[in-house]
């Protein structure tokens, strides 16, 4: 049996953006690691440290998932998998919205409980190089700490993510703005707690809960919408992606196509684009002219990768809106 070719690779000017972004994920992951540690060490029985180490141990999910597909996605494709294996991005990020949800649901619970029972979490002392120390003074060291690096992550992540059309590169972004606001809610939270107001820490956790709830459902719906063949859209799910119009603004200019309408399947960093033609009365292209204008139009970005172009007698109903040429 013919081996399949492999993959379409990243063009070069892209590969050491890719590593940039696998690189700054193992720093996240260090990071994190450190982050969690201490936080936990320190948390005592406060809610919104607790709500904040629970973000925390989320926010290792978005940096493992594009790791793990990374790696999957470079695999080529096979006979039981024709299409390649692209679409193991869009599998983590729905794997690491659908944990943010569910996560985010059950703080939200558990604080809005501990609110409700009027719960005061005390907050003792502790022997620090001979001195008793207030336990809350070592929560909000550790957690403003935390803050600067992930604001620094988030932007450097944030740019990266545009670059590689990945959303769980974006959502690894959004997540590390969740985590740096995370820790200023619990700051505020213990502080309201130092001053006698008890509330404020079931406040802080409430609010860090739905954070981090929103962010699930947020990537959990941009997830499932690409799994199920939305149309395709820019990195950050803000509006449409122009490739689809760039195919047909060059496809309608060749001389025997009278109409041309197309649609992105999105696969997660790389688009299969399927562009239906009704070619002019005589002027029906041959294999050469259809072979040309599909290398053509791979070449008009990097993240089209399959091209597909169909000769047809009418353009299908749902694409019309957008054609380009005599649709009718």
């Amino acid at each position: 049996m013919t081996p399949l070719p492999p993959p379409l690779p990243l063009p070069p000017s892209h590969s050491p953006t890719l590593r940039r972004a696998i690189r700054f994920e193992w720093y996240t992951l260090a990071f994190l690691a450190v982050a969690i540690t201490a936080v936990y060490l320190v948390m005592g029985n406060s809610q919104a440290m607790k709500a904040a180490w629970i973000e925390d141990l989320l926010s290792l999910a978005p940096p493992i998932a594009f790791l793990l597909a990374v790696r999957i996605m470079a695999k080529g494709p096979t006979e039981k998998f024709p299409y390649g294996f692209f679409r193991s991005v869009g599998v983590a990020h729905l794997v690491a919205g659908v944990a943010l949800f569910a996560m985010g649901a059950f703080l939200l619970v558990d604080s809005g409980i501990g609110l409700i029972r009027g719960e005061r979490p005390p907050i003792g002392s502790v022997e620090l190089f001979g001195q008793s120390v207030w336990l809350g003074w070592l929560m909000m060291a550790v957690m403003a700490l935390t803050i600067p690096l992930p604001i620094y992550f988030g932007r450097v992540k944030m740019k990266l993510a545009k670059e590689l059309h990945n959303k769980v590169l974006y959502a690894d972004a959004d997540m590390n703005k969740a985590d740096w606001m995370t820790a200023a809610g619990s700051i505020v939270g213990v502080a309201g707690i130092g001053i006698g107001w008890w509330w404020t820490d079931a406040v802080a956790a409430s609010l860090i809960a739905l954070s981090i709830l929103w962010d699930g459902v947020k990537n959990t719906r941009a997830a499932i919408t690409d799994l199920m063949d939305t149309r395709a859209t820019t990195f950050d799910d803000g509006r449409p992606h122009p490739d689809a119009a760039l195919v047909d603004e060059y496809l309608g200019g060749l001389r025997w196509v009278d109409a041309v309408a197309s649609r992105v399947r999105d696969q997660g960093q790389f688009f299969h684009v399927e562009a239906f033609v009704v070619p002019r009365r005589g002027r029906t292209p041959g294999l050469e002219q259809l072979h040309a204008a599909a290398e053509e139009c791979k070449g008009l970005d990097w993240k089209i990768h399959d091209m597909v172009i169909t000769v047809v007698p009418e353009l299908p109903p749902q694409l019309r809106a957008s054609a380009v040429g005599s649709p009718a």
